[in-house]
């Protein structure tokens, strides 16, 4: 299921928005949790919206009233911090903490298969995301089925080695 070294799998942790201010500072979303821990990852790989990638490490984040701040390494001045605009924030999985049981990265549930509790392939776990009430799991099989990711109620069982989720969800549904 996963490729053979999953440890090095690039995995997206922010996004860069732009300059703060004229010294070349940039505001940085962080999909961490607390979203400061960002700055624990080091060092980062910095994707823009062709493609290209590029290492960054001595990053230094703080907090603004609105958001976080970055500074980076040989960005200094605003046209510079601007032209990150977009630029996504990635770093290995194995820089990751360990999860504690019963908890998972949604990363990790990315490409599992998905059953429900009557044997029904739902297809494979496309993405999740964050309706503001729970989280909610997407399979992309004979069609898309979003299926809240409630434990135990509606996700019954995530099996990561054998690369499946079970769930209680009716197949016509």
């Amino acid at each position: 299921m996963d490729a053979p070294d999953s440890s090095q799998r690039m995995i997206p942790v922010g996004r860069l928005h732009g300059a703060f201010g004229v010294r070349g500072e940039v505001k940085l979303e962080s999909y961490t949790d607390p979203a400061h821990a960002i700055a624990r990852y080091q060092p980062w790989t910095l994707r823009d919206a062709r493609g290209a990638e590029r290492a960054c490490d001595g990053a230094k984040v703080r907090e603004g009233a609105k958001g976080l701040i970055a500074t980076l390494p040989g960005i200094t001045d605003r046209d510079a911090a601007d032209a990150l605009r977009g630029t996504e924030v990635l770093v290995p999985r194995a820089a990751l903490p360990p999860t504690a049981p019963g908890e998972f990265y949604w990363v990790d549930l990315e490409g599992l298969r998905v059953v429900n509790v009557e044997g029904v392939d739902f297809g494979r776990v496309a993405y999740l995301f964050d309706n503001g009430a729970n989280q909610v799991l997407v399979a992309q099989g004979d069609r898309e089925r979003m299926i809240p990711f409630v434990q135990p109620d509606y996700v019954r069982a995530v099996d990561l080695a054998a690369g499946v989720v079970t769930v209680d969800w009716d197949a016509e549904f």
